[in-house]
């Protein structure tokens, strides 16, 4: 019993240090995150009783305590509150279970809240170069593992249910479809195509930002995924066209080199998916047939178990058929009110900065993303990327929309900046002096 408390208060010391070198170092602690969430796959992690939870939601957390301060309450924040409310109050209901509360409040509203954190200690052009830089490194890395067909992260077995599923390389015919430590191609193209906004917005030369968008395209289209071949061309499309300080020179570098890359790349692209015609045609018309699924949805609860039904030839029962539809599954799983409080917080999180027309990297990497999510579920740590983004686009957004409100708003920018060069807020101050 000494023995056991000794070790709890040991644990408990180191735990705090930890919080306060995080506290400390907002820099150091925000390039860790960046580390664990590009290369550390989702199945490492610790086993707490009947839960796993992944070093990147572990490393999380602690992020959150280390940054933890009062925040301005938003609107998207409220319907954040609200879909955890709900969720929480379904599963004391014993209407969902543990898994899908679980999900909701590590995968979604953990990375969430963290999101709206950074730039509470963050300037945004480190935050917008940090994951501009991790980005590109993990397409390089992509291209190293198609190119010498190994997976080094794959090889970081550990006995679980994620490695069984998340573990194995992906083929699409004869060719490794790139997947990174993110588990899916799918998930892997995803992010990226999200970093490339983030590449776009940062201030560096545009010979090297148009690079490291070629970069990080070339590890997309090796992915072989039709999704996030897609979502990457959105994303960069609405970078060019509404993110501000994205020069000329750049902007046309990027449009010339897009209509390059689809000449070269399209043969290639459609050879493959023509050898695999039939494998692709199936899993078009499964994603379709999978829209029939929301007459099984309920107002409160998980829908009821599928087995025995059939959807355009596809076996459905009991969810044993992976559901590749972000919206579908939630509204599956959590019900009509908690679908809505899912797309309303990412509807505001987009809405909120194009209406105010101070379009930030992140709201423009959740925007592209939302025609993906009708073909891919919130697999893998992409998922928590994904809600990071949302928080960072709501936070963002707060951020100069209370900045320009605040009478002292000369020196909250100066304290919060401290360089001439940090994206989006010197324009906004330009533009309400200009008033």
């Amino acid at each position: 019993m000494i023995t056991t408390i000794a070790m709890g208060v040991v644990a408990l010391s180191a735990l705090l240090v930890v919080v306060s070198f995080m506290r400390a170092m907002p820099r150091t602690t925000f390039v860790v995150w960046a580390l664990v969430m590009f290369f550390v796959p989702i199945w490492i992690g610790l086993a707490a009783g009947p839960l796993f939870v992944s070093v990147i939601t572990i490393v999380t957390l602690l992020a959150v305590v280390a940054f933890g301060r009062d925040l301005r309450f938003s609107l998207a924040d409220a319907l954040m509150i609200a879909l955890v409310a709900i969720v929480a109050l379904q599963y004391v209901l014993g209407v969902i279970n543990l898994n899908y509360t679980v999900v909701t409040v590590l995968e979604w509203a953990l990375p969430y809240l963290w999101g709206r954190l950074v730039l509470s200690r963050l300037r945004p052009a480190f935050a917008v170069q940090c994951l501009a830089v991790f980005g590109m490194i993990a397409a390089a890395v992509a291209l190293v593992e198609v190119f010498t067909k190994t997976n080094v992260f794959v090889l970081m077995k550990q006995d679980d249910s994620l490695y069984s599923v998340w573990g194995t390389l992906q083929m699409r015919g004869d060719h490794l479809r790139a997947e990174g430590a993110w588990g899916h191609s799918i998930a892997f193209g995803s992010a990226l195509a999200m970093c490339s906004s983030f590449v776009l917005a940062t201030q560096w030369k545009p010979v090297v930002r148009v690079l490291g968008v070629v970069l990080i395209s070339v590890a997309s289209v090796l992915t072989l995924s039709r999704t996030a071949m897609f979502v990457l061309m959105l994303t960069l499309a609405l970078s060019v066209v509404l993110l501000p300080r994205v020069g000329r020179l750049t902007r046309g570098l990027v449009i010339a080199l897009g209509c390059i890359g689809a000449i070269v790349a399209g043969p290639f692209i459609a050879s493959i998916f023509s050898d695999q015609g039939q494998e692709a045609e199936a899993s078009a018309g499964y994603r379709t047939d999978l829209f029939s699924l929301f007459a099984y949805v309920k107002p409160f609860g998980s829908a009821d178990s599928f087995l025995g039904v059939t959807s355009g030839g596809q076996y459905l029962g009991n969810f044993a058929k992976s559901i590749d539809n972000a919206f579908l599954l939630t509204a599956l799983r959590l019900g009509w009110f908690g679908f809505a409080a899912f797309c309303l917080v990412i509807l505001i999180a987009v809405a909120s900065p194009l209406l105010s027309r101070h379009v930030t990297p992140a709201a423009i990497a959740v925007a592209a993303q939302i025609p993906g999510l009708f073909t891919v579920a919130l697999i893998t740590q992409f998922g928590m990327f994904f809600w990071f983004a949302v928080g960072l686009a709501v936070g963002w957004d707060s951020l100069l929309r209370h900045s320009r409100e605040d009478a002292a708003w000369p020196d909250e920018r100066r304290m919060l900046l401290g360089m001439e060069e940090d994206y989006d807020l010197i324009s906004a101050y330009e533009l309400t002096r200009s008033r």
